[in-house]
């Protein structure tokens, strides 16, 4: 029988959007920086469908929206973890 290991995850999110042309990035990003600012959260960011290009450095940022890049390597300099399905992350 093969092994199994178990995730606990106090705070999951999961992101289905792109990182512009809605908000919704954006807020899962900014709420996921305020749990880990509370002792002993954990937060584990699933990046789903269109939300992997999330992921993707060096996108030029809309004129009026927030740079998905920064305050994603704010969460993860913070503790949070990245998570995908296996293959949706693109490759830098």
């Amino acid at each position: 029988m093969a092994s199994m290991s178990l995730l606990i995850v106090n705070d999951p999110l999961i992101v289905n959007d792109p990182p512009y042309g809605t908000e919704r990035a954006y807020n899962a990003l900014r709420l996921a920086r305020a749990l880990l600012e509370r002792e002993g959260e954990s937060v584990q960011i699933f990046l789903i469908g269109d939300g992997a290009s999330n992921a993707k450095r060096g996108q030029k940022v809309p004129h009026g929206y927030y740079n998905i890049e920064t305050m994603l390597e704010a969460v993860l300099s913070r503790g949070g973890a990245l998570l995908d399905s296996g293959n949706y992350l693109p490759e830098d």
